[in-house]
């Protein structure tokens, strides 16, 4: 069987430097697995002089194999430039999803009591991103309109993907549009979420409209939710939620394209902050996010080797907090080499000790 091969989109300043940490954690001495690494640098120098591309053949790739982690990137302000190249990549891989989960972090003090996980699963597309605008008039008289869509496909991608991320997190799903005051419009995601609880009797189902799911969201701190919703809805669902577990760098942020019986066929990871330039060259920026991202896309590769590599990350960067190794950020005086190489070892240590187990631990074991 052939090493899956993992699709790496360079990026710029600190994002690209703690894209190289996260690769340290994913190395084949590190979780026993040898990725096939295609690099691609997104950076906005090499973005800006192949007019884009670097970007177009790092889609390519992704289409290809399945798999990608991506840095931090520039976009430039000026109009006309190369944008961002994250509008690309979700167009020419035919993205559907944005999945960010916040979690609690050890040691890092939560808002309004939250402990839970808490996904939001947004569009990707659609809605009023890339609407076309226009006004009309002058004056007082002035009116500016906006022709917004969104597709039965990537309704029914959204709330698919929402039970079947309920079903590995053994979580609630709750949310929704507002389809009182929208039936045809936002109405189609919640016909689509009705449909899918349907086919996934065993997951708890809470169709809530969006004005109330915040106020849910803020005073929240029981069961583990999915929260499925519209493009712009999710976009401001997810740094609302993020923060409430007090930092947003325990977060990993995926896209998701799916193939025709909506399962992930391609999976793109990255942190979702940017890159920070202030602390670029520093040494004290935060990793967590990145390796955080790195072992989000191993858990979607197939195999038991690759589950247990990210298992082994994600639980070894939050012991490594929990256990008070933490960066400035955190409040904490850890460099960013200092808490990798500390994941890096912790990762080596619960995978020696799960091998010496093998099944002899019983049904507790991973």
């Amino acid at each position: 069987m052939s090493s899956p091969t993992l699709v790496v989109m360079e990026g710029d300043e600190t994002g690209q430097e703690l894209l190289e940490q996260s690769l340290r954690v994913m190395a084949p001495d590190v979780i026993g697995i040898t990725l096939a690494v295609e690099r691609y640098d997104l950076s906005l120098a090499a973005r800006r002089a192949s007019n884009n591309g670097v970007v177009h053949d790092a889609a390519q790739a992704l289409r290809r194999t399945g798999y990608g982690l991506k840095a931090a990137t520039v976009t430039p302000e000026e109009t006309g430039g190369v944008g961002s190249p994250n509008a690309i990549l979700r167009t020419e891989i035919n993205g559907r999803v944005i999945i960010r989960t916040g979690r609690r972090i050890p040691g890092v003090r939560p808002i309004g009591g939250v402990h839970a996980p808490i996904s939001v699963v947004r569009m990707a597309v659609d809605d009023a991103y890339g609407a076309r605008e226009w006004r009309e008039g002058e004056g007082m008289d002035e009116v500016a309109w906006r022709e917004e869509h969104i597709s039965r496909r990537v309704c029914r991608a959204v709330a698919e993907f929402s039970f079947q991320q309920a079903v590995r997190m053994n979580a609630t799903v709750i949310g929704g549009p507002k389809w009182t005051v929208s039936p045809v419009y936002e109405g189609m995601l919640k016909e689509e979420l009705d449909a899918a609880s349907g086919r996934y009797p065993d997951i708890t189902y809470k169709p809530t409209l969006i004005d109330a799911l915040y106020a849910v969201l803020v005073s929240h701190s029981g069961e583990t939710l999915v929260v499925p919703s519209l493009n712009r809805d999710g976009d401001l669902l997810s740094d609302m939620v993020l923060q409430l577990f007090g930092t947003i760098a325990g977060a990993e942020s995926l896209l998701l394209a799916f193939d025709d019986d909506f399962r992930p066929s391609v999976v793109m990871a990255e942190a979702p902050h940017g890159t920070a330039p202030t602390l670029f060259g520093k040494d004290v920026a935060n990793p967590l996010a990145m390796i955080l991202a790195g072992a989000a896309v191993l858990g979607y590769m197939r195999s038991d080797e690759a589950s247990r590599a990210s298992r082994a990350i994600y639980e070894g960067a939050l012991e490594a907090v929990s256990d008070g190794v933490r960066t400035p950020d955190l409040g904490g005086d850890c460099s960013t080499t200092h808490f990798t190489d500390e994941v890096i070892r912790r990762v080596r240590s619960k995978l020696d000790v799960w091998e010496a187990l093998g099944d002899s631990a019983g049904p507790q074991m991973i």
